[in-house]
């Protein structure tokens, strides 16, 4: 006879034999009884049966987590373990168990475990981990196997969704802090001083047990004095200049001064940031706060840097196959992001190595930063992730003393993110990716992000080094970022990653691997930033990997090509665009987009041949032919007007007023109409026209005559007209789409040589009449 209490000793006894269990960390509690108020609160209505409270049948809590608890619910029966639709809360294991995570998760993280059977060897179990002010629990850890209880808070604490969930948090605080910090009147480039100086200093055990009961002064010499000798461990031959950057903190006219607000500082640092950095080791948690510190000061891009997101430092780890073996390079090191994300992966193939570990630390990352504040940052952020000994060099990386001080190190694997060029007499990037390669061993990886433009260069300096870097090294490969990728260092430049090998010259019929790397998953949110929302970002990771390993070609993702210094070094240059995804309805849905403006401005009659209902005809992509469009186009610019200068004009349409077609993309291209009265005459244009905004990137038909702003592209030939228009709208958008970007406008010269493809008569001449005809055989009645 089914026995439930038979399945819940054997759960418990398997639990009691853990060591974490023996050591007294553990509470477990049985069925009907809690000792933990808040507990019991949360239950109060848990009941499975609708009515008052309900306890699982254990609740495991950690003594020294005690946001985290494990709820378990058993069932005798195997048959009992789950129902289809997951509410029959009284009769099974998962059901239940998932019920009372529901009210426990509004104040703790719950893993919710599932078990059923009698049988120690056959035991059906489940796990589903809710985290706290969630509303869905999801599957973690194998099913069918019970785990000692460290391997369920280890597994806890380093699942994605908990780490996006405390690094959200992190960020959150990170504002809180900031706006602390200002009111406390700290300047933005010694904010993360601040918090470095204190992680330095709570890695003193001596400083933890006592700084709580010194006054203002004293503390704030005692944190200086603690930071100085923690950082007299490191090996580095500037640390008397880096430790003066702290001494800021004893004279500063709040901190040292005001009683209680240097104290509560460090408490929170201790409690939110040190945390994290324990829980998450070998993440660049300082660079967070750098970012947030600076991104409202009066130089957006702070003390001269833009950081490089996490996970793009981890992915850069990932292309190079960073192993125990890797000697890697930073030359334009930052706070250091790039080098922990190394050292990280590592430490990890070193499996436990601890001689491996120490000569990793020692010989194998090295780091040059020339700007003061920036190197004793990352002097200290190395220090916080437990490295003392790593080759930070303080210096620019063009200086000769600092190259010959590199190559002694023989780095095989070089990473970088130069800065960003904003004026003519800055250095440009490309000069930093040849400066990385040059002191790499032959046959190295180096990997950069720059920005696109670096990769689109085809006249200049730009092409004297694009000719330079393919003379003495391969071009590996190059990856097109997302387009909002810095967005939380509030800096909007769209990104390439390059790949080169280093010291073996390019091969003239070499075929470069270009990838389509635009989504990454992430998105942003008006209060928290550019994040992984939806937990997308490692399957993603994994997908562009095993494309690049693979080098696959895929369509709308990546391809292969042969490539020379003044070609464009870009995916969106080559890759072939999914005409797949065009179909009667996306082309329908662009038809009425164009008569609801039509109606909207009052013109009726568009519509009638539109109302007739025609016979069907098919597309048969599958035999269009390939032109470019400067083939069968004549493309000119527009006869610019600028915004500033229009004095009299309508949002909506009057009679004697002409049409301002720009970049937007909403209203059909047109953003005001102009009195006709205030144009000069040698700026209209005549209708039956294709506009294309240089940076709209949408392609609009303009029926009248009309006028327009900068950067607009107009086509126009003999066959054109409404309908065949239409049917060319459709295919310029789709091939429109994930060709151009802000990185890549679309300027006259890449439209004209733009391929689209389009059906074709029995010369093999695109067939007009088939376009005019089939867009009036749509159906558009509902």
């Amino acid at each position: 006879m089914a026995n439930e209490s038979i399945t819940d000793d054997l759960v418990r006894d398997f639990f009691k034999t853990n060591q974490i269990y023996k050591d007294n960390k553990i509470i477990i509690e049985k069925q009907q009884s809690t000792t933990n108020k808040k507990i019991d609160k949360l239950l109060k209505n848990a009941s499975k049966s609708g009515n008052g409270k309900g306890y699982p049948d254990l609740i495991i809590q950690y003594k020294e987590n005690p946001n985290f608890i494990i709820v378990i619910e058993s069932k005798a029966d195997i048959l009992k373990h789950k129902s289809d639709e997951l509410n029959k809360y009284k009769d099974y294991a998962v059901d239940g168990v998932l019920l009372y995570s529901s009210f426990l998760s509004k104040e703790y993280d719950v893993l919710a475990i599932a078990v059923s059977g009698q049988e120690k060897n056959k035991l059906k179990i489940s796990h589903f981990l809710q985290l706290k002010n969630t509303k869905v629990a999801y599957p973690i850890f194998k099913d069918d196997k019970l785990l000692d209880l460290e391997e369920y808070e280890n597994g806890y604490k380093t699942d994605e969704r908990k780490f996006n969930q405390d690094f959200q948090e992190l960020l959150k605080y990170s504002k809180t802090l900031n706006d602390k910090l200002h009111t406390l009147k700290v300047k933005e480039s010694e904010r993360s001083l601040l918090i470095s100086g204190t992680l330095i200093a709570l890695t003193d055990k001596a400083f933890c047990s006592s700084y709580k009961f010194k006054n203002p002064q004293s503390l704030s010499k005692y944190l200086v004095t603690t930071i100085e000798e923690k950082l007299t461990e490191v090996q580095n031959e500037h640390i008397k200049n880096i430790i003066s950057s702290y001494s800021f903190i004893k004279n500063h006219t709040i901190l040292s001064v005001k009683e209680n607000e240097l104290r509560d500082i460090i408490d929170e640092i201790d409690e939110t940031i040190n945390n994290f950095i324990k829980t998450y080791k070998y993440f660049d948690t300082l660079g967070q706060f750098y970012i947030e510190f600076l991104r409202y000061a009066n130089n957006d891009k702070g003390l001269g840097i833009v950081l490089t997101p996490p996970h793009i430092t981890e992915l850069f780890c990932e292309i190079a196959n960073i192993n125990k073996d890797s000697v890697v390079l930073d030359t334009c090191t930052g706070t250091g992001g790039f080098l922990i994300s190394a050292m990280q992966k590592m430490i990890i193939d070193a499996s436990g190595d601890k001689q491996k570990e120490l000569e990793i630390k020692s010989k194998q990352i090295i780091g040059v930063e020339l700007q003061h504040d920036i190197f004793s940052l990352v002097c200290s952020n190395m220090y916080i992730h437990g490295d003392g000994r790593s080759n930070l060099i303080k210096g620019s990386c063009f200086d000769e003393e600092v190259i010959k001080e590199i190559k002694q190190y023989r780095p095989n694997v070089g990473f970088l993110n130069p800065p960003y060029k904003s004026n003519k007499d800055d250095i440009e990037e490309l000069e930093f990716i040849l400066n990385n390669l040059e002191q790499l061993e032959k046959g190295s990886l180096s990997i950069a992000i720059v920005p696109m433009r670096c990769a689109l260069y085809d006249s200049g300096e730009g092409l004297i080094l694009k000719e330079k870097l393919l003379y003495n090294n391969t071009l590996e490969a190059v990856f097109s970022m997302p387009d909002e990728l810095f967005y939380n260092s509030k800096v909007g430049t769209n990104t390439c990653i390059m790949v080169l090998k280093a010291k073996e010259r390019h091969p003239s019929n070499y075929k470069t691997y270009f990838g389509y790397w635009k989504d990454d998953g992430f998105y942003k949110k008006r209060t928290s930033g550019r994040a992984d929302y939806d937990y997308r970002w490692q399957k993603i990771k994994k997908n562009w990997l095993e494309n690049y390993q693979n080098k696959d070609e895929v369509i709308g993702h990546s391809v292969k090509r042969i490539i020379n210094p003044q070609d464009e070094w870009c995916v969106e240059q080559y890759m072939n665009t999914d005409y797949s995804l065009l179909n009667d309805d996306k082309i329908k849905n662009l038809v009425l987009k164009y008569l609801s403006f039509c109606v909207s401005n009052g013109d009726f009659e568009v519509i009638k041949d539109f109302l007739n209902t025609n016979k069907k005809i098919k597309l048969n992509i599958d035999e269009w032919k390939s032109f470019q469009v400067g083939d069968i186009f004549d493309i000119s610019l527009g006869k610019p007007i600028h915004k500033n200068s229009i004095k009299s004009f309508s949002l909506t349409k009057k009679n004697n007023f002409t049409p301002y077609v720009t970049r937007t993309t909403k209203n059909n291209g047109i953003e005001l109409y102009v009195d006709n009265t205030v144009i000069p005459n040698n700026k209209f244009i005549e209708g039956n026209a294709i506009t294309i905004g240089a940076e709209g990137f949408k392609a609009f038909y303009q029926k009248d005559k009309f006028i327009t702003g900068n950067k607009v592209n107009i086509l126009r030939n003999e066959n054109l007209n409404l309908e065949v228009a239409l049917f060319i709208n459709s295919i310029l958008n789709l091939e429109i789409e994930k060709k151009f970007g802000y990185g890549r406008g679309l300027v006259k010269s890449r439209l004209e040589k733009l391929n689209i493809k389009l059906p074709v008569d029995g010369k093999n001449n695109p067939n007009w009449k088939f376009m005019k005809e089939f867009i009036i055989s749509l159906d558009y009645q509902y």
